[in-house]
């Protein structure tokens, strides 16, 4: 079993800057494949970037890519999303989440997810 908190969510204007952390807990939680995923107001949920279990390996969404980095430290088992250039669009719920074996479908853990609003 794996659990997962998101933090780091607030209101930021376009063109700032905020990071994401989620803390996971649970036996061999480094392991896991993580991931962040979001949720806008009325849309379905979205990837945004995903990392590998030694995060060796990450790949992002084309609407993110070049603005958001992953990372993760596996000592303290905590995924980041580093968020910069934040735009309008990126407002919504943003979740991470984990798996043993996928690395960007679907995963088996999620967090409950942080808030966050870019004003214009």
């Amino acid at each position: 079993q794996v659990q997962l908190v998101e933090s780091g969510g607030g209101l930021v204007q376009a063109g700032g800057s905020l990071r994401l952390s989620c803390a996971a807990s649970g036996r061999t939680v480094s392991r896991y494949n993580m991931g962040w995923f979001r949720q806008a107001p009325g849309k379905d949920r979205e990837f945004v970037a995903a990392i590998s279990w030694s995060g060796s390996n990450s790949y992002y969404a084309d609407s993110v890519e070049g603005r958001f980095t992953i990372s993760r430290d596996n000592t303290k088992n905590t995924l980041y999303l580093q968020m910069n250039s934040l735009k309008p669009e990126d407002t919504a719920v943003y979740y991470c989440a984990a798996d043993l074996f996928s690395y960007g479908g679907e995963y088996k853990y999620w967090g409950q997810g942080t808030q966050v609003t870019v004003s214009s």
